[in-house]
């Protein structure tokens, strides 16, 4: 599953800004078809931690880019793609820090912090050192640091290709608090780290067994991982 989600982010973005008359509406169907997929190969006590996200993903979307205005999709709306795809980038994270060696989580994190000081003090992204003391912050407070160790990462790979290809675009000048933000800003993980919090928090209350950090998504009920 984790080649199969990877390829539905990295094709679809691309397929989304270079087929303009109607790659939106195909990557849209796609998201969701491998959404479907993931949801029928997960097992019960999986499956609320994938709706939380889902709905998390779909108001922090609409509160970040339509009400606070940080950034803005290519064509003013938000993708139909967009909240599936914050939930197959979740359990990649998942995957990906399964195998994080222990410790490491706080060497990312220490590594991350001199090019955010820099950027915050160049005035290219002040917004950086808010961001990345939210990252922190979730770091202390769950179990789950492999995790957002490597959303932060991740989801920064990401920002870079979708920002790349013109996908979305943040804007300099963050309203309210009168900061500024690269394009993405530097620490923009860390959002993904709230919402990926939120997620275990919720998915752990709903689901009969609690889970404090998930494995493989791609596990069919009553068979082997794949």
């Amino acid at each position: 599953m984790g080649i199969l989600i990877a390829a539905t982010i990295v094709v679809g973005l691309l397929v989304d800004q270079r087929w303009a008359a109607h790659g939106q509406l195909a990557v849209n169907i796609a998201a969701w078809l491998v959404l479907g997929l993931l949801w029928i190969r997960s097992d019960a006590e999986r499956r609320p931690f994938l709706f939380a996200c889902l709905l998390f993903a779909t108001a922090g979307e609409v509160f970040l880019s339509l009400v606070w205005g940080l950034y803005t999709y290519r064509l003013d709306n938000i993708p139909l793609f967009v909240p599936p795809g914050h939930v197959l980038l979740f359990c990649l994270g998942m995957q990906l820090a399964e195998r994080l060696p222990a410790k490491a989580e706080w060497w990312i994190a220490a590594a991350c912090a001199p090019v955010i000081v820099y950027f915050a003090w160049t005035g290219r992204d002040t917004l950086g050192p808010l961001l990345f003391a939210m990252f922190l912050l979730c770091m202390v407070l769950s179990p789950s640091r492999r995790l957002y160790a490597v959303m932060f990462v991740l989801s920064l790979a990401m920002e870079l290709y979708g920002t790349w290809l013109g996908n979305w675009a943040w804007h300099r000048d963050v309203p309210v608090l009168g900061l500024t933000a690269d394009n993405p800003p530097v620490a923009a993980g860390a959002f993904y780290c709230v919402l990926d919090l939120l997620v275990m928090m919720t998915g752990n209350k709903w689901g009969q067994t609690p889970i404090k950090l998930i494995g493989r998504f791609s596990r069919p009920k009553g068979g082997a991982a794949d």
